[in-house]
């Protein structure tokens, strides 16, 4: 997200890609698949990426490895020092993937996921029975622990202890107890009372074709480049599109959340035909509902790299806006498949989003009137 890669070395990781998680289950335990895993289980390297790396030093910090085709190796239910309890059960009927293939993917994935949960209250998606039970949508701390988590107790006035994830191991431990999403605020735990983003949800009626979120996607960043402001894109690993503003720490939440409604309205007044700025779904009847509610304070929006307790399991991934177009749908990576997507990169899709310290002026906010 942060900075160019070094090609050679950030991607020189990734040369070991695992095999999509889910898919082992698929296949007979071979001689010498048994040897790879044992070979890699005694190679395993865990470093956790510090607090200020960008997703690219990150990587280059701690490559991610090959994960173990035989889950049933001596260490296999213990994952950076997690225990994992009931590993073959499926939480997805479709894709037929486990629980210990979901936990193989965040041990993976890290070096790509963590830099966008560092310093940021998370909320998770919990669906202790599969993608098809009961889901839990958790804010904040409670008495069942998540292991290695970090607490900020006294940051949201009235609640308990808002968590932060800043390890792999804590990564692990949130998904041994449940959780397949995880949302992020737009705002740090050292400075939460200035968002460091803004985030426009691009939410289509489901009757719409993938070329108009393509087309509102590339709408929405023409309208913010007309008012001075970069900005970025990724996929919400659903059925939308996420258009993403950096921030410098300055404006508030109250700020912050009317100049993004005033850009949803701007879009929706322009273009009536194609957006929507009210919620509900009638309002987004043939139209794509531009939710700028997600700049709320407490707010929170799926994290890159994350995944969705949804059938298939899809991954939320950042795009160049030269991508964006040849995109297919909103979960077309899935954590089965993204190591293919991860092996393809030479250079980093959000290269420039940490060195675009935007802010919100009184005169910006006076070229959208509602705002």
């Amino acid at each position: 997200m942060n900075s160019k890669p070094d090609t050679d070395r950030s991607m020189r990781g990734f040369d070991k890609t695992p095999e999509p998680p889910g898919a082992r289950a698929k296949r007979g335990a071979q001689k010498d698949a048994q040897k790879d895993a044992q070979k890699e289980d005694g190679a395993s390297r865990r470093t956790d990426a510090s607090a200020d790396a960008t997703p690219t030093s990150a990587a280059r910090a701690r490559q991610p490895r090959r994960l173990p085709r035989d889950d049933h190796t001596a260490q296999a239910d213990t994952v950076c020092g997690v225990r994992i309890s009931h590993p073959d059960r499926v939480i997805d009927e479709q894709s037929g993937t486990r629980k210990i293939d979901l936990v193989r993917y965040f041990e993976w994935v890290a070096p790509w996921l963590l830099p966008h949960l560092q310093k940021r209250p998370v909320a998770l998606v919990r669906a202790p029975e599969g993608v098809g039970g009961e889901l839990f949508f958790q804010k904040h701390a409670t008495r069942l622990e998540l292991p290695n988590v970090t607490q900020h107790p006294g940051l949201d006035p009235g609640h308990e202890p808002l968590v932060t994830i800043d390890s792999a191991a804590a990564l692990i431990g949130a998904a041994q107890m449940g959780a397949i999403e995880l949302h992020t605020w737009n705002g740090v735990v050292t400075n939460l009372e200035k968002p460091d983003r803004i985030v426009f949800d691009l939410d289509p009626d489901p009757v719409l074709g993938w070329d108009r979120m393509i087309e509102a996607a590339t709408v929405t960043r023409d309208l913010l480049g007309e008012l001075g402001l970069q900005s970025w894109c990724k996929t919400s690993g659903g059925k939308g599109l996420h258009v993403v503003v950096p921030l410098a720490r300055h404006a508030g939440w109250d700020d912050v959340k009317a100049f993004a409604r005033g850009v949803a309205e701007r879009l929706a007044d322009t273009h009536p035909e194609r957006f929507s700025a009210k919620m509900g779904a009638r309002n987004r009847e043939g139209r794509i509902f531009v939710d700028y509610l997600r700049n709320n304070r407490g707010a929170s929006t799926i994290a890159a790299y994350a995944p969705r307790a949804r059938p298939g399991l899809g991954v939320s991934v950042p795009l160049a806006w030269d991508e964006v177009g040849r995109t297919t749908g909103g979960a077309q990576w899935t954590i089965a498949n993204l190591h293919e997507r991860l092996d393809a990169l030479r250079a980093d899709p959000w290269e420039g989003y940490a060195q675009a310290k935007q802010r919100i002026s009184a005169a910006l906010m006076r070229r959208l009137p509602r705002a």
